[in-house]
């Protein structure tokens, strides 16, 4: 593929994702191999582990949206930086629901093989979420 596929391969999965649980599932089947590994806080490995996933994320924050910040490819790898808002409105990792309106934001590198994601790496800003959650608390402002 192309540089200019992948990028585009990256545009329509943040496309799909944008319009909800169903169609990010459906994008998931059609770009992602069977064995797809994603490289996070923990590894997922394989397509059902990672929809898994997903779909916990989709029913904490029914309302996700992705913005793509920055989008680079090199080879068969793009990577993208892109912020997440969404309103957490069911339990999220043992996080009981609290209604609040939140912004992340995540660095993620994949690796594009025969026109599907195979591989994939993400740094997720966990910290900022949790304090935005009130599980952690936001550092005090020096004077």
């Amino acid at each position: 593929m192309s540089g200019k596929e992948i990028k585009a391969l990256a545009r329509r999965w943040f496309e799909e994702y944008n319009k909800g649980k169903a169609a990010a599932m459906a994008v998931a089947d059609k770009s992602c191999s069977t064995d797809f590994v994603l490289h996070s806080t923990e590894d997922i490995r394989g397509l059902n582990d990672f929809k898994q996933n997903d779909s916990e994320l989709f029913s904490a924050f029914p309302d996700i949206h992705f913005t793509i910040d920055d989008i680079v490819v090199e080879g068969d790898k793009v990577a993208m930086r892109y912020t997440m808002t969404g309103t957490h409105k069911r339990e999220f990792k043992g996080i009981p629901p609290t209604n609040k309106k939140v912004t992340a934001w995540a660095i993620e590198i994949d690796r594009v093989v025969g026109g599907k994601f195979v591989e994939g790496w993400v740094r997720f800003d966990t910290l900022g979420l949790m304090q935005q959650l009130g599980v952690l608390p936001m550092p005090e402002r020096r004077k």
